[in-house]
């Protein structure tokens, strides 16, 4: 903890904050004025202090994200007051995410359930999600892929904008495979989504699909290591990838034309490696993907495509 926090957390021990502060407002106010305040990274689903408070704000009190106007007006009780000042205490103190303190994140508009089993959902990958791949798929895909599904989130939004299709959910980690059960569960998805433990591809013999969706762990060793404290609660099997973030992304583009009918498709994160890929391999025409909502590194190879450099990527 830098000491300029420290120095916010003395403030709020030394403040009367339980009696200070009544409403939902006034404690949005106050979480927002201390983050401001303080040092802490946003990048686990919200990318500025104000969407952070009142995420930790509503979900620590198991209320809605469209909160009508007149409840934040609301008085408090003396035990709400108590779990939000140690809420933002911890976020504060140690850094740790919100996702993670409240156990919710939000992607492609749905809520998911996390902890620290799992990264916190963030990828751009959304984007395409909710444009239904457009412009990248030929039809609508029946059966779907997604590697590294951590949470689950991106098998479960694929799953609620193809309702025809059945989603294979595969992961290397059991703990992880234990969280998304959980939210496969919550949406509803027991009969279309389907979680599976394979390293990569090996549990998957014989499986074809129309689209395989994958965010996998691309993080070179340079970056892990200058990455902010929060994102050190995540589990590292999920992020780091060698040292240049890339040895899961070749195993998965050597192998991913086996798992692909015909007219198939992979669409893959790399993130900030995109540039040791384009160095690489800089033969392959990869699909840089633009993304409405910003960010870099997603691109996308046709099954042809995959089979004409698989050479390359062996």
């Amino acid at each position: 903890m830098t000491t300029h926090n420290q120095e916010l957390i003395d403030l709020i021990s030394s403040d009367d904050v339980p009696n200070s502060l009544q409403t939902i407002k006034d404690f949005l106010r106050w979480t927002y004025s201390n983050f401001n305040r303080s040092d802490i990274y946003y990048g686990h689903g919200q990318d500025n202090p104000w969407d952070e408070s009142l995420h930790l704000i509503l979900t620590g009190l198991e209320l809605p994200m469209d909160l009508p106007n007149d409840l934040f007006d609301t008085r408090l009780t003396l035990s709400e007051k108590q779990l939000l000042v140690g809420l933002v205490t911890e976020r504060l103190a140690k850094r740790v995410p919100v996702a993670y303190l409240v156990n919710s994140a939000w992607f492609c508009g749905l809520e998911f359930y996390v902890d620290e089993r799992v990264i916190v959902p963030r990828s751009p990958i959304s984007a395409l999600i909710e444009e239904r791949f457009q412009g990248l798929l030929e039809h609508n895909p029946k059966r779907i892929l997604d590697l590294c599904t951590g949470s689950g989130c991106i098998a479960i939004a694929c799953a609620n904008i193809f309702p025809q299709a059945e989603v294979d959910a595969v992961d290397l980690s059991f703990d992880a495979l234990n969280v998304a059960e959980l939210n496969i569960e919550r949406h509803g998805m027991l009969d279309r989504v389907f979680p599976l433990q394979s390293d990569l591809f090996n549990n998957l013999i014989g499986e074809k699909y129309d689209l395989i969706v994958t965010n996998p762990p691309y993080v070179d060793s340079e970056d892990l290591t200058d990455m902010p404290e929060e994102f050190h609660f995540e589990p590292e099997l999920a992020l780091g990838s060698g040292a240049d973030g890339l040895d899961i992304t070749k195993q998965i583009l050597a192998k991913a034309a086996d798992y692909l009918n015909d007219d198939g498709l992979l669409v893959c994160e790399v993130g900030n490696s995109m540039v040791h890929l384009i160095e690489q391999f800089p033969e392959v025409p990869f699909n840089w993907v633009e993304l409405k909502n910003g960010g870099l590194g997603v691109f996308a190879l046709t099954k042809a495509q995959l089979m004409e450099y698989r050479d390359l990527f062996a």
